[in-house]
């Protein structure tokens, strides 16, 4: 998906650009992903700079630039295209008012006997004379103030009609919305959304090299993806070339394993190293370096215990060994490569400084030993390099222009740029950028492996886990990520993410394509009899989504016995129309309780009421004995930790989530039974949804469904403190909703309904499981219309 990022105070403001995007996603829905941005400029001070579009890495700045994008890929009969030059040239930029008057006068007068500007329905022109008339100070004022006395009848008229399209509308909610949380915010508004300018230094066309260089040691999480797509976006923007290079020099740690998964994870973001390499692939030659530092005078040996070494960096104590010949250093150096006992209480060390302001500088540790077979090399070396060492040389001789990386190294920058000149070595210019933190979010990978290792996670592919396995599992789209990623630019201002605006953007992205289902909460499920309903039961093809018939049809089954949530049942009074959605009204006219609780009722079909008339939509699902609803677990998490923005000393257990994964048992219509595991789905009223397993990979036989974040506060709020009556799980190894508990076993309520029994069956499940009613107490949040159900 193309990326399009609009300025909210932008001369002119980008509405052409806008709604050609927009009319665009009509034609073919997730094409473009359209945000308005607070200020007057993308790009600093550049006023050109009022709409930036960006598509697999290449950026066009500008309004005009955007527009010829976007019109490239739509079909401009002739008729058309004269009329979007109308709108570019007689319309925007800077028009004389009596010029802007005689174009007014020119359109009105195209469109007396017209409801379009060219053609019988919505085209691209419409589009495009919107957009400049909606960024026209000149047109709006004299709509507001005289209306169809100065601009003509026929133009007000289509002015209103373009205005009521879907994608304009969504065009001018977005601006309104982006012009409200700017407001919210005060004055001076700070967003997540930065620059790619990062002065780069020597740049030339084609020539560009960046490297990727991920350590082997665990799964990519969001902030990796971050430094992965800024040098991708880099290289390919000045036509050069990107290095994925897998920093392999700790056997410890790093596994095969985790080496293809930040492949596989690489590839699904669209990022395709020109080049894979391994650090080890030049290990033979960094030990020549070292030996080369150590002949010049610039490393020593050193077996200083590892705690006053510390102490003496910190102090600014120069190591006793510091001023050891050449020749005893490569002794030691050689007993260290060897792996003897005596050379594993060495190690080496670069003769930098002492005493440094900047402590990165104070004699940095360069090689240490360590006789732990490396998944590569096997057990051939048994000393290995540092990272610090290590990234200078092989950046150099693999022909690395620009070195880019998060600002956590900004202090070992100068011990970077140090080792050039020390080893004879080609300087690569080296740049940083922010790192892309988010609240109650952990991203140190050691951390994370406490989680696991914990067992309060299933794994690295948790869905409550930052990695790009875990936000994928919970139902974040690569093309959400990925422009995210590049929304946030290279700036170098640090801050801390709330999570809202990329579940909104994978919202935006799902919501045209999710197909609609239904499912309704098994406990306290009520039997609803449906007076005038069909005598025999049927089912109806109908649109899986109504605005996007691309997505094909779904089973909808009509009978006269149908099922209703809990707590829409129990906000239903005697007599009051209500909707059956995809059905029509009907009356309800008999209420039976037991207690607070419904367990009956009876409604009258009442199919020539009128729709938009009712308060209440009601979500159903009818019974035909040839088409069972399945059951499935609705399945929603709490962030893992309770604090907002992480302190160094904090303890991971003071700030433990006491609880974080949630589920609920619902029955849900039969064609969600045939969805494949990463299905994405919109269930009616309860948002959107993603096919974790399937039935039969579930050891319970339930189809697994995972909520997806919508963006909206109730969505990305902690919930730990919610609703304490709620279904809990402690989540431990493996997926913890596989395995029943005691209470689960003991609660059987089917047979209260009185369901008749269904006539086939089929071998996945039998249809007397697939209702239930358990009596609890009454539900605590009513409204009017149903119970807003908390599931946490």
């Amino acid at each position: 998906m193309v990326s399009l990022t609009l300025a909210q105070k932008g001369t002119p403001l980008p509405y052409v650009a806008g709604a050609l995007a927009e009319y665009a996603n009509e034609t073919k829905p997730n094409s473009y992903s359209v945000q308005w941005q607070e200020g007057a400029s993308l790009k600093g001070k550049d006023k050109a700079a009022n709409a930036v579009l960006i598509d697999n890495g290449q950026e066009f700045v500008g309004s005009r630039a955007a527009e010829a994008f976007i019109l490239s890929a739509l079909p401009t009969p002739v008729e058309t295209a004269q009329w979007i030059g109308f709108a570019q040239e007689r319309l925007g930029g800077a028009v004389a008012f009596k010029e802007l008057e005689l174009a007014f006068s020119e359109l009105d007068q195209h469109l007396q006997m017209r409801s379009y500007a060219s053609g019988y329905a919505v085209s691209v022109a419409d589009a495009a004379l919107w957009g400049a008339l909606r960024a026209s100070a000149i047109f709006q004022r004299n709509l507001k103030i005289a209306g169809q006395q100065v601009l003509g009848p026929a133009l007000t008229r289509w002015y209103a009609h373009i205005s009521a399209q879907p994608f304009v509308e969504r065009l001018v909610a977005a601006a309104a919305n982006a012009q409200t949380a700017a407001k919210l915010s005060g004055a001076k508004v700070t967003t997540d959304q930065g620059s790619f300018d990062l002065g780069l230094e020597g740049v030339e066309d084609g020539k560009v090299v960046t490297r990727f260089p991920p350590e082997p040691s665990g799964y990519l999480h969001i902030g990796h993806a971050k430094a992965a797509l800024l040098n991708e976006y880099f290289a390919r923007s000045h036509n050069g070339k990107l290095i994925v290079r897998f920093d392999d020099t700790n056997p410890n740690k790093e596994k095969a394993e985790f080496e293809e998964s930040i492949t596989e994870d690489l590839r699904l973001l669209g990022i395709h190293g020109d080049v894979v390499t391994h650090t080890s692939d030049h290990f033979q030659t960094i030990y020549e370096y070292a030996l080369k530092m150590i002949n010049k005078g610039l490393a020593y040996a050193d077996d200083t215990p590892h705690e006053t070494m510390k102490e003496e960096r910190m102090n600014g104590i120069a190591s006793q060994r510091r001023d050891q010949s050449v020749e005893e250093n490569l002794q030691r150096f050689e007993l260290m490569r060897q792996g003897t006992e005596e050379g594993l209480t060495w190690c080496l060390r670069a003769k930098m400084s002492v005493d440094n302001p900047n402590k990165a500088m104070r004699d940095p540790v360069i090689f240490r030993c360590n006789l732990t077979p490396h998944h590569r090399t096997g057990t051939l070396w048994k000393i290995y390099p540092t990272y610090d060492f290590c990234c200078p040389i092989v950046d150099s001789i693999e022909g690395v222009t620009h070195a880019l990386r998060s600002m956590e190294y900004r202090d070992r920058n100068p011990q970077y740029e140090w080792f050039f000149p020390a080893l004879e070595l080609r300087p690569v210019a080296i740049k940083d950028f922010s790192r892309m933190n988010f609240v109650y979010t952990l991203l140190s990978k050691r951390k994370l492996q406490w989680f696991v290792d914990s067992g309060i996670v299933g794994g690295w592919d948790d869905p409550r886990f930052p990695t790009v396995r875990g936000i994928r599992r919970r139902g974040m789209t690569i093309d959400a990520l990925r422009q995210y990623v590049l929304m946030q630019g290279a700036s170098q201002k640090n801050m801390l993410l709330e999570w809202d605006k990329i579940w909104a953007l994978n919202k935006k992205i799902i919501d045209p394509v999710a197909p609609r289902h239904t499912a309704l909460l098994k406990k306290e499920l009520v039997p609803v009899t449906v007076v005038g309903g069909p005598d025999v039961p049927f089912t109806k093809d109908q649109p899986r989504h109504k605005k996007n018939p691309e997505l094909g049809t779904k089973q909808t089954v009509f009978s006269s016995l149908v099922f209703v949530d809990q707590a829409d049942a129990a906000s239903f009074a005697h007599n009051e129309e209500v909707t059956l959605m995809d059905w029509g009204n009907a009356i309800v006219q008999d209420i039976v309780r037991t207690g607070d609780v419904v367990t009956a009722l009876t409604v009258q079909l009442h199919l020539e009421g009128d729709v938009k008339a009712t308060k209440k939509k009601i979500t159903w699902l009818g019974q035909d004995p040839n088409v069972h609803p399945v059951e499935a677990l609705l399945v929603d998490y709490d962030y893992l930790i309770t604090k907002k923005k992480i302190e160094e000393n904090d303890s991971i257990e003071d700030i433990l989530t006491p609880v974080s994964e949630f589920a609920d048992t619902a029955i849900v219509d039969a064609n969600v039974g045939l969805l494949a595991k990463g299905a994405i789905i919109q269930l009616e009223r309860r948002g959107y949804y993603i096919v974790d397993k399937e039935a039969a990979q579930s050891e319970l036989g339930l189809v697994t469904l995972i909520n997806i974040p919508d963006g909206k506060a109730a969505s990305t709020a902690s919930k730990h403190k919610e609703d304490p009556n709620a279904t809990k799980i402690k989540s431990g190894k493996g997926n913890s909703w596989d395995k029943p508990s005691a209470k689960a076993k003991a609660v059987h309520p089917d047979a209260a309904l009185s369901l008749p029994e269904p006539k086939d069956t089929c071998n996945m499940y039998e249809s007397k499981h697939m209702y239930g009613d358990v009596a609890v107490g009454k539900p605590k949040d009513i409204t009017s219309m149903y119970e807003t159900h908390k599931y946490y």
